[in-house]
């Protein structure tokens, strides 16, 4: 990872923008509708009145000083004129404030993603500035898979969010309550704009809260090209509660399954260490996934495990290799 995308709170935050052109100008429609204090300098005259993003703030028409700056946490620059750039920028940053230049990093201590605003959630793709168009594009194609509901779903989340703490104490199954209330009725509800009924749906599911039983998957590898593993393996892989896998499995497949999920390298445990520990997980009401390198089905390995499994009740249910990843491994 080349860059790293920090989420900055915007709640009463100053933030500036100084520019006349269209540059400017999209700076400023970031920014209109987010509780930010919004400031306009155009050193070059304002704009003609039609240009102007509605709601935004009205621009000063002169060139901003460093005192301007005071309290600001991010200023984004717009000026033709480099040495012009160069100079407000010395002065924002001079009063603590991270600096944006248009279409001049060596000036800029932070580059501008291309963003997907649902509200209160909001989605970012960067590329470090070295292809803004690319992000633009990657943007555009997952904005039109984003439904428009994300933003109230978050708010009633958070607004519940102390009821469902106390209503479900355990770790584990707060987090399953969550992900069916977040792919359940409630979605479609406030799709609707049924805010009321979806908070409501999401309450009874509080109610309705119960402990899961476990789950155990055997996946296999295949190639370790991860742009083969089948959309069902990856969905797996994401919901995954703790991963156990072979030594041999890519880290580039790795990076697929859930990040923050606990992941154990079984190149020391034997058949018999490891299955006692997916029991161990499953039992917890865990879902494990036990990731093999190459394809399970032809593993000598995944045998011997499954063997062990009988004797416990455990079941693992093993989702095929991609027939091409099959191939390769054979």
């Amino acid at each position: 990872m080349r860059v790293f995308l920090a989420g900055i709170p915007l709640h009463d935050a100053l933030v500036v923008v100084v520019g006349d052109g269209e540059a400017a100008l999209a700076k400023l429609r970031l920014f209109v509708g987010s509780p930010a204090r919004l400031v306009w300098f155009t050193p070059g005259g304002p704009p003609d009145a039609d240009r102007r993003p509605a709601n935004a703030p009205t621009p000063r028409a002169r060139a901003p000083t460093r005192a301007d700056f005071q309290e600001a946490r991010l200023v984004f620059i717009a000026l033709e004129q480099e040495d012009e750039a160069e100079a407000v920028a010395r002065d924002a940053r001079a009063a603590g404030a991270q600096v944006n230049v248009v279409d001049r990093p060596a000036l800029s201590d932070f580059q501008t993603p291309a963003l997907i605003d649902r509200d209160t959630i909001v989605v970012a793709i960067a590329t470090g500035g070295a292809a803004p168009i690319l992000a633009r594009d990657l943007r555009s194609r997952i904005e039109a898979i984003l439904p428009q509901a994300l933003g109230p779903l978050a708010e009633i989340a958070g607004e519940i969010r102390d009821q469902v703490k106390t209503g479900i104490p355990d770790f584990m199954a707060r987090r399953r309550f969550w992900e069916r209330a977040f792919r359940g009725l409630a979605v479609d509800l406030v799709g609707q704009g049924r805010i009321s009924a979806a908070r409501a749906e999401m309450m009874r599911l509080i109610e309705a809260a119960a402990p899961e039983a476990g789950s155990l998957y055997g996946l296999g590898a295949g190639s370790g090209d991860p742009e083969l593993l089948t959309l069902k393996a990856l969905r797996i892989m994401q919901d995954a509660d703790v991963i156990l896998y072979d030594p041999e499995v890519s880290e580039l497949v790795l990076a697929r399954a859930r990040r923050d999920a606990p992941r154990r390298n079984l190149a020391d445990a034997g058949p018999a260490e490891a299955c006692r520990l997916m029991v161990e997980h499953w039992t917890q009401g865990e879902r494990v996934v036990r990731l093999y390198a190459g394809n399970p089905a032809a593993s000598e390995r995944a045998r011997r495990e499954q063997d062990a499994l009988n004797a416990t009740g455990c079941e693992m249910i093993v989702v095929p290799v991609a027939l091409d990843a099959a191939r390769l491994d054979s």
